[in-house]
């Protein structure tokens, strides 16, 4: 096994994850100043998956006694609408999908089952985010404004018991 070979696949994860942190986290707040909870609370709880995802990366490189490159793949995008955010979230877990799938083949040919075990589990956990945002997207398809409605009734309904508890 070329230890270089699987530290690099796995700096460039660990990258392609830093980026989705940031990006989840800056839709997070965006929807949260809306009034769209449960939205930004779905980008808020991928975040820190993702967040999760970038340690066990770190332990996997430190093991095989790499430096973790801690930057970013790409910059965040300003987004501000939210079909776009989810589309482009969308994307984002398609793409991850799409390395870890090419990236566990490599680490197979390289002889690192541990660095291709590691992967194929964090594809099943993309996939499932990428599931996610694909209903959620569905459902804004399908409701519209009703769908952005329902999110902000609910922030109101949060707020009028807060306030009502003091």
């Amino acid at each position: 096994m070329d230890h270089k070979i699987s530290i690099d696949l796995l700096n460039k994860a660990v990258a392609d994850e830093l980026l989705s942190v940031h990006q989840y986290m800056y839709f997070h707040f965006l929807c949260e100043d809306r009034g769209y909870g449960p939205l930004a609370g779905i980008f808020k709880r991928i975040s820190i998956t993702e967040m999760i995802h970038v340690e066990k990366l770190a332990e996997r490189i430190l093991f095989l006694k790499g430096e973790v490159i801690m930057k970013l793949s790409g910059p965040v995008q300003y987004i501000h609408e939210v079909p776009e955010m989810l589309k482009h979230s969308r994307e984002l877990e398609q793409t991850a999908s799409d390395n870890y799938n090419q990236w566990a083949k490599i680490a197979s040919e390289n002889s690192d089952r541990v660095t291709k075990k590691l992967f194929d589990s964090l594809l099943a956990v993309e996939e499932d985010h990428e599931d996610i945002f694909d209903v959620e997207f569905d459902n804004l398809e399908k409701l519209g404004d009703h769908y952005m409605a329902l999110q902000a009734i609910t922030h109101s309904k949060e707020a009028a018991k807060g306030e009502s508890s003091d």
